[in-house]
């Protein structure tokens, strides 16, 4: 399946979320089979709440192949379940999230992996402050009952009652979090979009890095999730779209992979895919993009 990737320009890491079907392993081989210099993963079934330990084989299998492609950890993004829920009002929700979020993080020390990301929250009947408090606490519990994984929240649309949509809800989750070093925002292009930060423009790639460093601090990004988007800027709908067949359109994307704040961290795919454009299309774009630095 594995096929030789191509020399990508320095410092660039552009992959895809793919599958861990036949075994975990198996993402670092689709990754590579798609160009991929980056990668995420679901580390389990996205259907259950409480599922198998981790195979010691399969993680050693995992590391191996890791190892053999030159993957860094850093450059590997594990995602949460959908079904977690760390600022839910219900103490029963709240608390499965909890312990599954531990259980995340403790999958990832198992295979030598170094940060994982995960939608914050939605606070459904509860107030946006409340249910910040307790995402914060959830990462606080899950710190103190694991060793050294980074915690990475995902900016949101801002739809329904999804906390992360804007900048100042990430930061005020982050402040409440004792251990700022084990903590981290990965960014998705589409979610920005329609939670009304306008990428599209030439530019505002540029001007909504530097929002983000007053508001957040660049210092806490940790990855970029590459997303067009089907809906309309600020439409608050989470609906991704193929890179450059959308409303944010190739510009961004063509700043975004020329962005030297962007350098060295994963830039990840979930895209979804059309005959003749897959991931593996889209990546080879990504990296077209890139402009060849000028020898003196």
């Amino acid at each position: 399946m594995a096929q030789k990737r191509k020399i990508k320009p320095k410092k660039k890491y552009i992959g895809a979320h793919v599958s861990i079907s036949g075994g975990i392993w198996k993402a670092v081989e689709s990754s590579v089979a798609i160009g991929g210099h980056a990668f995420a993963l679901f580390l389990g079934s996205q259907r259950c709440w409480t599922r198998p330990a981790l195979d010691t084989a399969a993680a050693v299998k995992f590391q191996e192949a890791c190892a053999q492609h030159g993957f860094d950890p850093i450059h590997i993004l594990p995602h949460g379940s959908y079904l977690m829920n760390c600022g839910s009002p219900k103490e029963d929700v709240f608390s499965k999230s909890q312990n599954m979020l531990v259980d995340e993080l403790s999958r990832c020390s198992a295979l030598g992996l170094s940060q994982f990301n995960f939608h914050p929250g939605a606070s459904i009947d509860s107030t946006p402050e409340k249910c910040m408090e307790k995402i914060a606490q959830a990462i606080n519990h899950a710190h103190q009952q694991t060793p050294a994984v980074i915690t990475v929240l995902e900016n949101m649309s801002g739809q329904g009652s999804t906390i992360g949509g804007q900048f100042s809800e990430l930061r005020s989750i982050i402040d409440s979090v004792r251990d700022k070093t084990r903590v981290g925002v990965c960014l998705d292009t589409c979610h920005a979009f329609a939670a009304g930060y306008d990428i599209s423009p030439p530019g505002g790639v540029k001007n909504i890095l530097d929002e983000f460093d007053r508001v957040v601090g660049l210092h806490y990004l940790r990855a970029i999730h590459l997303n067009d988007s089907k809906g309309q800027l600020g439409c608050h709908l989470d609906r991704h779209e193929d890179i450059g067949c959308g409303q944010i359109g190739i510009t961004a994307f063509r700043e975004i992979v020329n962005e030297p704040r962007l350098d060295n961290i994963p830039l990840i795919l979930e895209t979804p895919g059309r005959p003749g454009f897959e991931y593996a299309e889209q990546i080879e774009l990504l990296y077209s993009l890139c402009e060849k630095k000028k020898k003196n």
